[in-house]
């Protein structure tokens, strides 16, 4: 499954854009400030980047220098309401790979997030993620065992398919909540204990597979 990092401050045509990338069956982590993508970026790179530029905190072409620091390759899409000749170009300028102004449709939108990502032969909206004796969708959020069908929430699913990708390797406890419970650490951090008891509970038929909790570290899948 893709991962895309989604910038935009605009909290409610976030959630709409996210929404729409996510029935794509694309994975999406949605920012509302320059800073607190910047952070999610260096925490997890993503294969792709949709950025506003008018964004409090640090700018779009700010954070766009430092992607470009740090990661040479990852695609950049800037979505924005500055759509002069002027800015379009900066946007390039600063490695930017497409530019999609606002007003937009969505369907555009996603034709192009879509492009981007086939040129890095990463897109397979219909991927399965062998899990042992187990097969995850992540696209239609079931796990699989035999006959057996598990309906999983967004958030259990895409945890699940981390822990996976990340197997035998231990997964900050900082890291997760900040991909899946925007960095809030209090309540956030008793809900990720619930979320892994539940997963470990719909792969308890599978005596190889498991997920340690690596104390005051983080969690790691174990996969025999």
């Amino acid at each position: 499954m893709i991962d895309i990092l989604l910038v935009e401050d605009e909290e409610k045509l976030g959630r709409i854009v996210a929404d729409s990338l996510r029935a794509k069956s694309f994975r999406v982590r949605h920012c509302i400030d320059g800073m607190q993508a910047w952070k999610s970026f260096q925490l997890s790179k993503p294969d792709i980047v949709i950025l506003d530029i008018m964004m409090p905190k640090m700018d779009g072409f700010a954070l766009a220098e430092h992607i470009r620091e740090y990661d040479k390759a990852v695609p950049i899409l800037f979505l924005t309401a500055r759509s002069s000749v002027t800015d379009v170009l900066k946007g390039y300028d600063l490695g930017g790979n497409d530019y999609l102004r606002k007003p937009f449709h969505i369907e555009e939108l996603i034709a192009r997030v879509i492009s981007l990502v086939k040129m890095c032969n990463k897109y397979n909206p219909t991927d399965h993620i062998v899990i042992g004796k187990y097969v995850l969708n992540p696209a239609k959020q079931i796990l699989s065992f035999g006959e057996q069908h598990i309906p999983l929430s967004f958030r259990e699913s895409e945890l699940l398919r981390r822990l996976v990708e990340r197997r035998n390797t231990v997964i900050p406890r900082k890291e997760i909540l900040f991909e899946f419970w925007d960095g809030e650490q209090m309540s956030a951090g008793r809900s990720l204990d619930v979320f892994v008891s539940r997963l470990r509970k719909y792969l308890k038929e599978d005596p190889d597979i498991s997920i340690v909790n690596v104390r005051h570290v983080g969690y790691q899948m174990r996969i025999q």
